[in-house]
Formats: structure tokens, C-alpha cells, sequence
């Protein structure tokens, strides 16, 4: 029985509460005046969350500290000023797709979603470089002196290449690993939504410090699985053992909210017929097995029931002595007396004649009736061939790339997570799109409308590779043609599906802005007139669009016509939500067609109109036809 409280809400361990679901990583514990453990505010890495320097504090605390943690921290929430512009070229179905396929260093490019994706994706899966001691891409300048780190961990490589060697000697082996991997989950986090879940693969080099980073930054209550993955014989090039398995974590943004999917059984073969019940059936005994199995470890299931020709059956199971020579051994049923005596009434209970005369009782499992789904929950163990490779060697005819996961896991993850029509699932580690290839792939099955963003570094392919030597000389190539040609596969093995099979391709890239629009005063007054125009010479108007869309927090994949007006161009971004115009000289008459459309927004280049009379009026145009219309300018 509960006791009543008799006091006043603690607001302080309310307060905790509330700090701990903006900021998972600022809870800590502590022994409290009654020598118990309470959480409570570690102080120091809430002044970090919140500051954009380096906070110096006390360090002795339970949490995972590595060198360079707080540079980590604040490289998360330092701005960019970057941009991703469209490239319709490489792009497939670009004005009716929903799909992005993404270029650049993913840490920038999740910092530009930060305003458009927040809490809009609803599964990310990723497979991270492994921690193998090789080439490592994602080094991110966390530069310091030799002697800072010396002081800090023993070495420091004081290379400032994004391309470092991260071996194992150098001191740096799991630091390296940590810092690039931290803030971008971090920032993948604030991306997920209420009920989503994040899937990393991983090895056992880093699946330690992997779990300890995902519990401070998702918070412990929101694990929900270390998924084993059997996927190969095994590698002989372990030290010691052959590892023939990998992990996957399974994190919640919120597990209250999170909804696991359910395994469909849609396989089961029911091949007995119920004359009385009309249904098929299958059977399955009734003895219990396992390994607690034996009459001595469930005394009170074991007992006899009655067989058709009046026997009394008692549970049994044997083992063989020698070859066809066996020892009956008493056992016990799975159920108790009253299920059993109710299972038989209900005539559940088929009873099967052996040859030697025994009787031995079966449960039977009736097929499920029309429309009913049976299901089971799915299990932490998967047990599947990686055929990756051989998957995309059919579609290219080569050995493109090395070690791709099989789309049927990534299927299975779709599944596990109860991914939906429409929801986004996004994969900033892409690699060859094994993850795009999979969501086209059940799209196709269920006449889903699930949407994929893939982020990958353009990272250049090895000269003596076969990629290389086929023509591809970076990894978004492969990635870009791997979906070109699965989903054309899909729909070739799939006539009558309907897919968005189509993606748009975004380049991150410096800002569409001068450095004048940044810092103006930064500038000499004589240079003004020279930089009158604050946009850089070489962008299109569709470059400034999509610029527009992410400070609006406007969906990349969102419908765009585009119109004209006057002689002007002007962009239409879902059905009226977004218009804008980034021509010259805007008269009256562009200003009043857009007024009457009544958008949402509308954008334009600062210093745009035809004439002093046309800015005046405006203010004006809107107040009359659409006052509620935000306006805003480059």
C-alpha cells in the first residue's frame, strides 16, 4: 500500500525532471544528507549546454569523461554559416520526389536540418565507421598542442588533416572515435520525433563507450535493445576468437511514447482441418521441454489425462541410450489441470497414436481468421546471411564497395520500429544507400509512402579500387547510382507497385551570403557600393530557395512550382506557404498577383524594387490583400 506524501510538491526534483528531458546529459547522481543516491544537476555541463565557450569546472563525478568532451559538446552547438544547394542533374524525379540525398560532412549538414527536421523524423539508422585502427575520415579539428594533450592523455597527433590514422599507439584511439561520434548524435537526437528511435551498428571495439554515450545522451530509461546480428561464418582475422556477430543499439526519443513493431507470422503453414470450428490448423505438444523439463522440476505439472481409448496419458520425454535404444523419462505438461481439462472441452487437444502405442497429446494452433493478424514480438538475436555484397555487385556487375549491410536488415529495422506511410527516416552515414534501397524496397511491398534522407561525406575512392576504376571517384557516386538502379529493379521485379523511387540531390556548401550580410560592420563604408548586392555571384535563384526554406523551417521535399509573373520568377513552395521572387526590379503589379495568393511567407532580395514609389507602397499592397503574409528579405 502507498503512503501519502503529506507534504508539498518537491518542485526541485520536478525542476530536475524538466532539465533532464532538454538535457538527458546534465543528469548525474549523488549520495544526498541520508546517504542515499539521488539525481540532481551537474551544474557544470548545464553552464556548457548554455554557453558558447569552453566552461572550466570540477571533474570528479560519475560520468563518462574523455579528453576533449566539452570541445565536442561546443563544436554541437557552434553555428555554421553553410547552406545546401539543389543539383537537378543528378537528381531523379526532382520536382515530384519526397526523398534527399544529401552531399557533404554530416555534422554540418545535421546542424542545417536542426530548424526544418526538429522532431520530424521518425527513425535514423546509421553504421558509423568502426573504431578498426584504419583510416579515419571524421576527425573534425579538435586541435590542441602537443603539449595540451600530452598533459591531457599521453599523445596528441598534431596533423591538422581531416584524414588521420587513428590507431591504437597514438593514445587518441577511442578519444578521436568519441568526438566525432558525441555531438552528432546529439544533434541527431533533437531531430527524432516523440514516439522515433535511432539504430546504430556497431562493433566490439567502441559498443562500450557507444552504450555510455547513447545513455547520456538519450538518458538510460530510453534504451530499448543491444540487438545481436549474426551475419557472417566469421572473420579470421579476430585475434583470438572468430567474431561472427556485430551489434545493433536500439535507443527511444521518449520511451513512453516509442511503439514497438510486431512480427507478422504470416509464414506459419496450418495444414489440419477443424470439421466442428471450420478452421485450419497446426499442432504442437503439449509436454514441456526445455530445460526444466523434468517431473521433479515442476512436481505440480505433472498428471495424467485421459487418452481416446480411455488410457491415462502421464507427460514423458525420452533420451537415446544408444543408437534406437531410449529411457522414458518422466516429464511434465505446460499447462495446469483446469487449462488442460478446459483446453479438451474446447476440443484445443488432438491426441496422435505412435507406433509402439503410446498416446501423445498436441495443442492445436488454429489459423488466424480472415483479417486477424497473429504476431510476436521480435527477438534481440537476428540470424541472417549478410548477402550486402552480392546485392549490389548484381546491380553494378562489379565489387563496387566493400562490406554493405543487406537491405533485408534494414527492412527488419523498419519493421521493428513500426515505420509507417510517411513517415522520414533518415541515415547520415549512408555509405552505398543501403537504407534507401530498403525503404524503396517495403514501399514497394505495402504501397507505403515512407521517405528517406541519406547524408554522406563525398568521400574519394581509392585509386586501385574497383569503384575507381569504374568510373566512380567518390562514395555519394555509388550512393547516388545504387538508388538510380534499385529502384528501377524494384520496379522492374514489381509492375504493378507504386513507389516514389525518385531524390532530390543537396550539396552543402558555403552560405549564399556575402561576409558583408554576416558582419557589416566589419566593412568600410567606401566599400558599400561595390557590395551592394549581398549575394554571392555564382548563386541561382533556386540556391537562394532552398536557403530560404531551411531558415523557415520549410521541408526540403516539399512541392515547388515555379511560375512567372511579369517577366519575374517566382517560386510557389506547398500550395502557398512559401512564395518568393529573388529577380530584380519588382514592380507593383508582381507584388499585388503575390498579395492576392495570400501566402504564408513571402521572400525577396533586400533592395529589390523597380522604384522608391514601389517600396512605399509595399506595406500598403499586403495591408490590403494579405496582412497576415510574413515578409521577410535577403
Amino acid at each position: 500500500m502507498d503512503k501519502l506524501k503529506m507534504h508539498s510538491l518537491n518542485k526541485v526534483n520536478e525542476n530536475i525532471k524538466k532539465i533532464g528531458t532538454q538535457f538527458p546529459n546534465c543528469i548525474t547522481e549523488r549520495i544526498n544528507q541520508l546517504g542515499e543516491v539521488e539525481y540532481a544537476i551537474d551544474f557544470d555541463m548545464l553552464k556548457q549546454e548554455l554557453s558558447s565557450v569552453i566552461v572550466a569546472g570540477r571533474e570528479e563525478r560519475y560520468q563518462f569523461i574523455w579528453p576533449d568532451k566539452k570541445k565536442s559538446i561546443l563544436l554541437a552547438n557552434a553555428p555554421i554559416a553553410k547552406t545546401l544547394r539543389p543539383c537537378r542533374d543528378e537528381s531523379v524525379n526532382f520536382d515530384d520526389t519526397e526523398n534527399l540525398y544529401i552531399e557533404g560532412d554530416n555534422l554540418e549538414v545535421l546542424k542545417l536540418l536542426q530548424e526544418t527536421y526538429l522532431g520530424k523524423i521518425k527513425m535514423i539508422y546509421i553504421d558509423p565507421p568502426y573504431n578498426t585502427g584504419k583510416d579515419f575520415v571524421y576527425e573534425d579539428n579538435f586541435a590542441q598542442n602537443a603539449s595540451e594533450y600530452l598533459k591531457n592523455s599521453g599523445q596528441f597527433d598534431d596533423e591538422g588533416n581531416r584524414l588521420v590514422k587513428n590507431l591504437d599507439t597514438n593514445g587518441r584511439f577511442h578519444t578521436d572515435w568519441l568526438n566525432m561520434i558525441y555531438p552528432r548524435l546529439k544533434l541527431a537526437r533533437d531531430l527524432l520525433t516523440d514516439d522515433g528511435v535511432l539504430f546504430i551498428s556497431i562493433d566490439d571495439n567502441e559498443v562500450a563507450q557507444l552504450r555510455k554515450i547513447c545513455d547520456e545522451i538519450f538518458g538510460t530509461s530510453n534504451f530499448v535493445a543491444q540487438i545481436n546480428w549474426k551475419g557472417r561464418s566469421g572473420r579470421q582475422d579476430s585475434k583470438y576468437y572468430a567474431a561472427v556477430h556485430e551489434y545493433i543499439l536500439c535507443y527511444a526519443k521518449r520511451i513512453n511514447a516509442f511503439q514497438a513493431g510486431e512480427e507478422l507470422k504470416s509464414g506459419d503453414i496450418y495444414p489440419k482441418y477443424d470439421e466442428n470450428k471450420k478452421r485450419y490448423y497446426k499442432t504442437q505438444l503439449l509436454r514441456k521441454w526445455g530445460s526444466n523439463s523434468r517431473r521433479e522440476d515442476r512436481p505440480n505439472l505433472y498428471y495424467s489425462i485421459t487418452a481416446p481409448n480411455g488410457d491415462e496419458v502421464f507427460p514423458f520425454y525420452e533420451i537415446e541410450l544408444q543408437p534406437s535404444i531410449y529411457q522414458k523419462i518422466d516429464g511434465c505438461w505446460r499447462w495446469s489441470t483446469s487449462t488442460m481439462q478446459q483446453a479438451i472441452e474446447d476440443n484445443r487437444v488432438e491426441f496422435i497414436q505412435r507406433n509402439d502405442g503410446n498416446w501423445i497429446p498436441y495443442e492445436k494452433i488454429f489459423a488466424p481468421r480472415e483479417g486477424e493478424e497473429k504476431t510476436k514480438k521480435y527477438i534481440t538475436w537476428i540470424e541472417e546471411t549478410n548477402n550486402g555484397a552480392n546485392i549490389i555487385n548484381s546491380l553494378f556487375s562489379s565489387a563496387i564497395f566493400d562490406y554493405p549491410k543487406t537491405p533485408s536488415l534494414l527492412v527488419k529495422f523498419l519493421k521493428m520500429a513500426n515505420i509507417e506511410d510517411n513517415d522520414i527516416i533518415l541515415d547520415f552515414f549512408s555509405g552505398s544507400a543501403t537504407t534507401a534501397h530498403a525503404v524503396m524496397q517495403l514501399n514497394a511491398e505495402d504501397s507505403g509512402n515512407r521517405k528517406f534522407i541519406m547524408v554522406q561525406l563525398p568521400e574519394p575512392t581509392d585509386e586501385k579500387s574497383e569503384a575507381y576504376k569504374a568510373g566512380y571517384k567518390n562514395i555519394c557516386e555509388i550512393g547516388k547510382e545504387r538508388i538510380r538502379r534499385a529502384g528501377n529493379k524494384i520496379a522492374k521485379e514489381n509492375p504493378q507497385a507504386k513507389f516514389d523511387k525518385g531524390f532530390r540531390v543537396l550539396k552543402c556548401d558555403s552560405t549564399n551570403m556575402k561576409e558583408v550580410y554576416y558582419n557589416p560592420a566589419e566593412y568600410n563604408a567606401d566599400l558599400l557600393d561595390v557590395l551592394i548586392d549581398n549575394i554571392k555571384a555564382d548563386r541561382t535563384p533556386e540556391d537562394l530557395l532552398f536557403q530560404v526554406m531551411l531558415d523557415l523551417g520549410v521541408l526540403l521535399s516539399s512541392d515547388i512550382k515555379q511560375t512567372t509573373i511579369a517577366g519575374k520568377t517566382v517560386f510557389n513552395v506547398a500550395d502557398n506557404f512559401l512564395m518568393a521572387c529573388f529577380d530584380t526590379d519588382i514592380n507593383e503589379e508582381i507584388i499585388t498577383v503575390i498579395a492576392k495568393q495570400k501566402p504564408y511567407y513571402f521572400v525577396m532580395r533586400d533592395s529589390s524594387m523597380a522604384s522608391d514609389s514601389v517600396a512605399t507602397n509595399f506595406q500598403q499592397i499586403f495591408n490590403t490583400y494579405s496582412p497576415e503574409t510574413k515578409k521577410k528579405v535577403l
